[in-house]
């Protein structure tokens, strides 16, 4: 059985033979087009706009307004700059806003930002150079860093200097556990995001992580080892809130198991392996989550609940935990 060590070193070569990719006309072209879904967002949308207007390879910034009650609408509408569209997605929820938002998409290069976040100067500069070095990626992504509620830098991802995650072929990897966490990382060509259908919207949680999966089954991915966003942690947080556990999560392994595009192209018989290393993950992010929000017992209770999946994969999880202590 694969665990959630072993995954992380599966050479290339055991990949079992899979149906040929989906046709894409791959090319350099550098229009991009940020999709932000926003609802009850007045506290931060200014700053997100902001920061994503002041990259100057932005060539639009549509906002979806999902239904709020709240200045979400007139802030939005207060800004003034050419590049900037707002649409309206009537509460449908986070997914259909981003799908809407990707069909109102001119650029050739999509990148979903969320509301409460902000991008790094130079951000969407870094990853389209990591794109013209990796003509052949339907997605390039990059790191990120923590802040909290009120904008004060709490992660010290900077301490991880030479970090690389994954390029090429990284379909096994990124079905053992999301590595890219964030879309505010990632550029992902548009051609490649409609030609899977976009988002799931049936998925509450971890939509993000089945859709990158099901790039990764028709395309190569290319790293840009920078941090490019300022993630914001705070318990309104969809992923970070009190009420989550790792049951609110499993619906998505299970959709990401069931998925006839990335099963076809995972290597024969690995699928249970992996499967039990995405719920290790899993379990492991909520432990994290909970270290850093100070919820000690609930960590270790997680812990525990890794040890009964894992003997293998409890030290491995447990530094991780202590780590996100540090902001790491």
């Amino acid at each position: 059985m694969i665990t959630a060590e072993d995954v992380l070193e599966l050479p290339a070569a055991s990949r079992a033979a899979a149906p040929a990719r989906l046709p894409l006309q791959i090319g350099a072209a550098n229009s991009v087009s940020v999709v932000i879904p926003a609802k009850n967002a007045a506290a931060y949308v200014g700053e997100t706009l902001a920061s994503a207007l002041a990259q100057r390879e932005v060539t639009e910034v549509i906002v979806v307004d999902d239904g709020s009650t709240d200045e979400t609408i007139a802030i939005v509408r207060d800004v003034r700059d050419s590049r900037l569209r707002l649409i309206h997605n009537d509460s449908a929820g986070v997914s259909a806003a981003r799908n809407l938002g990707a069909r109102h998409a001119n650029g050739e290069w999509l990148l979903f930002l969320d509301a409460d976040d902000r991008l790094r100067p130079g951000a969407v500069a870094a990853l389209l150079s990591a794109a013209r070095g990796a003509p052949r990626a339907v997605l390039v992504y990059g790191d990120y860093n923590t802040i909290d509620s009120e904008g004060r830098q709490i992660g010290r991802r900077d301490l991880l200097k030479g970090r690389r995650k994954p390029s090429g072929d990284v379909l096994v990897r990124l079905t053992a556990g999301n590595f890219i966490v964030n879309g505010g990382v990632v550029l992902t060509r548009a051609e490649a995001f409609r030609a899977i259908g976009g988002f799931d919207v049936s998925l509450r949680y971890c939509e993000d992580w089945h859709c990158w999966c099901r790039l990764a089954a028709i395309g190569e991915f290319e790293f840009a080892p920078k941090l490019l966003l300022d993630y914001r942690l705070h318990t309104a947080n969809t992923m970070n809130a009190a009420a989550r556990t790792p049951q609110d999560f499993l619906p998505a392994v299970a959709r990401i198991f069931d998925d006839g595009l990335i099963l076809a192209r995972l290597p024969e018989g690995a699928a249970r392996g992996l499967r039990r290393a995405a719920e290790i993950h899993l379990v492991t992010y909520s432990a994290m989550q909970a270290i850093r929000f100070g919820r000690h017992r609930q960590a270790v209770a997680y812990l525990a609940m890794i040890g009964r999946r894992s003997l293998k994969s409890l030290p491995r999880s447990a530094i991780r935990v202590a780590l996100a202590r540090f902001g790491i």
